[in-house]
């Protein structure tokens, strides 16, 4: 095979729309390796993503189609209304593994069904701090072996629907609190600590058969001070002789800054081969003139020595490979256990006031890159951002916000309202940290339609209706 041919089959872009481009599906037709489908790709619903997805396979038979489909809070199937599955904070707070395969199952069949044949996911960072900008309730939780034992779990259930599943971000982006998207994070810990904390849920997942991983654009001095992990052959060679993984090694995207931000896409994906990635993802929105560009770049780098041919063959060959048979049926996970699950793990502090005739106010903020512009928590009867300009006067509120906890702004609406006197609740559906406002406060360990049914079932308890 050609080198510009193997050049193709390693790179996984993104386009933009709901339909196929012309050029894109020339580069199928080529050999390019896949496809990464996301917010902008699957907005014309699930019939439109089954058509999307089946021209895919049309113009190349042997493409990957790809998709973050984490269940709760990072969904691209469900955007409209919250995700009909926990997320991992929530799954984590239950400790029911059982149910954490359960949701893992459904969520493989759902994207089975749409042709979609690799889920970036599950996430299997430990996140250790609270302030964390970019992983939070995509998180199992802070205990290492926990989060561990939710990883395979969640892992086993998507694969025995035929999708292969992708642990992310190797070796571990849960004690950072920068946003690789925007800039580049370290982990500044010992190799014991790596050992015994980051590294352990990605054991699990090894161990539970998964079929890839994801590489993090982060920096880890005691294995690598100078190169990100996407980017060091140091930290990729620990996860195939340490780890003994032999699947796909997958990029995060290389148009975050963590990744490129120094070396231009181009560049960083010829890097990310050298280091030993096989499966390069290259963001949402691309034009196909960048995939020509990388690929150009990838046809040099080998024509001039920089990358062995043998390594980008090798590459090339894992990802053709990559396949995982279906050994179960579908089965969504019962929506009531989901809920009951979520109602004994919630986080209650304070005692709730009267809340007849309460009104929910949302706290609009920036989500986070990876979780998107989708919706959370209860339909809000009005959305105010942090200054609270526009908070209805007069009567009891339920305030929600996320991750309040990294937010000084919302925290001090909060603060005021408290002082006020006013009758409110404060509902986080972000991570649950630590701060206390003078408020009562529920925390639900991320947005789903089972926690949204467990929260309002405590709010009508204390007298609140719609």
């Amino acid at each position: 095979m050609d080198v510009r041919t193997l050049a193709l089959q390693v790179l996984l872009p993104g386009f933009e729309g709901t339909t196929l481009p012309d050029d894109y599906r020339d580069l199928l037709e080529q050999g390019l390796g896949g496809v990464c489908l996301f917010g902008s790709n699957t907005a014309g619903g699930h019939a439109a993503t089954a058509a999307l997805t089946a021209a895919v396979r049309a113009a190349n038979p042997l493409a990957v189609v790809a998709v973050d489909e984490e269940g709760g809070d990072v969904s691209r199937l469900h955007t409209r209304e919250p995700s009909p599955v926990l997320g991992a904070a929530a799954l984590g707070g239950a400790g029911d593994l059982d149910l954490t395969e359960a949701v893992g199952r459904w969520v493989g069949h759902e994207l089975a069904a749409l042709g979609i044949t690799l889920d970036l996911a599950p996430d299997a960072d430990v996140n250790s701090d609270p302030l964390n900008p970019v992983i939070g309730t995509r998180s199992f939780g802070t205990e290492p072996h926990r989060v561990a034992e939710h990883v395979a779990a969640w892992t086993r259930g998507v694969q025995s629907a035929g999708v292969a599943a992708c642990a992310k971000h190797f070796p571990g982006h849960g004690d950072t609190a920068v946003d690789s998207h925007l800039d580049l994070p370290r982990v500044d810990v010992d190799a014991d600590t790596l050992a015994a904390r980051e590294l352990v849920p990605f054991d699990a997942s090894v161990e539970a058969g998964t079929a890839a991983v994801m590489t993090s654009h982060i920096v880890v001095p005691a294995l690598d001070p100078h190169r990100p992990a996407t980017l060091s052959p140091v930290v990729l060679a620990m996860l195939r002789d340490v780890l003994e993984f032999d699947g796909v090694v997958v990029s995060d995207a290389l148009d975050m800054a963590g990744a490129s931000a120094e070396h231009g896409i181009p560049e960083a994906a010829v890097l990310a081969l050298v280091a030993g990635c096989d499966l390069l993802c290259i963001g949402p929105d691309k034009p196909a003139s960048l995939v020509h560009e990388v690929r150009d770049a990838v046809v040099a780098a080998v024509a001039d020595g920089r990358l062995p041919a043998p390594r980008l063959a090798e590459a090339a060959g894992r990802v053709r490979a990559m396949r995982v048979d279906a050994t179960s049926q579908p089965a969504l996970p019962d929506h009531d256990r989901q809920v009951a699950a979520v109602a004994a793990s919630l986080v209650r502090e304070g005692t709730l006031p009267d809340l007849a005739g309460a009104t929910v106010v949302s706290v609009e903020t920036t989500a986070n890159i990876a979780v998107g512009d989708v919706a959370w928590g209860i339909r809000p009867d009005t959305r105010v951002d942090a200054s609270g300009d526009g908070l209805p006067e007069g009567g009891p509120l339920v305030v929600q916000v996320r991750d309040a906890a990294r937010r000084p702004e919302v925290l001090d609406l909060l603060r005021s309202l408290a002082d006020s006197g006013r009758a409110a609740v404060v509902v986080e559906w972000g991570w649950p940290g630590a701060y206390d406002v003078g408020l009562p406060r529920i925390c639900t360990r991320g947005s789903s339609a089972p926690a949204v049914a467990a929260v309002e079932a405590v709010l009508r308890e204390a007298g609140w209706t719609r």
